[in-house]
Parts: C-alpha cells; sequence; structure tokens
C-alpha cells in the first residue's frame, strides 16, 4: 500500500454514482511519487506525494552525491 513518508496521506473509499445513480464502491489514490531525499541528512528513496513535493516539505538529494569517509 502506498503512503506518504511526509504526511501519511494514503488512499480513501468513495463511491461512483452514476446518472441512473447506482453506487459501487471504489478507492480514491494520492499521486505517490518515489523521491531520492535527504532524510537525517543522508539520501535515501521515500514515497512522498505530489503535494509534499510541490510545497517544498521534502529535501531532494543531489544525484551522485555519496557520503566520502573521512580518513
Amino acid at each position: 500500500m502506498a503512503k506518504c513518508f511526509v504526511c501519511g496521506k494514503q488512499r480513501m473509499a468513495g463511491q461512483n454514482v452514476s446518472h441512473a445513480n447506482n453506487v459501487t464502491k471504489r478507492t480514491f489514490k494520492p499521486n505517490i511519487q518515489r523521491v531520492r531525499a535527504k532524510v537525517d541528512g543522508r539520501p535515501k528513496q521515500i514515497d512522498v506525494c505530489t503535494r509534499c513535493l510541490r510545497s517544498g516539505k521534502v529535501e531532494k538529494a543531489a544525484r551522485g552525491s555519496t557520503l566520502t569517509a573521512a580518513i
């Protein structure tokens, strides 16, 4: 089940209603994307809804950035 790492948004239950007023169950799914973002200062793949991405609640990690060991 897809769930937003930031806000916890997940699927919701609802109903389709036809013109004849027939009712069937359906699910509304959030737009969740897999993103490489910084979590506790380290890059990690997380599932985030597009609303959290758009509002800037997630800091995306730069491509090719890996932590180098201090010797």
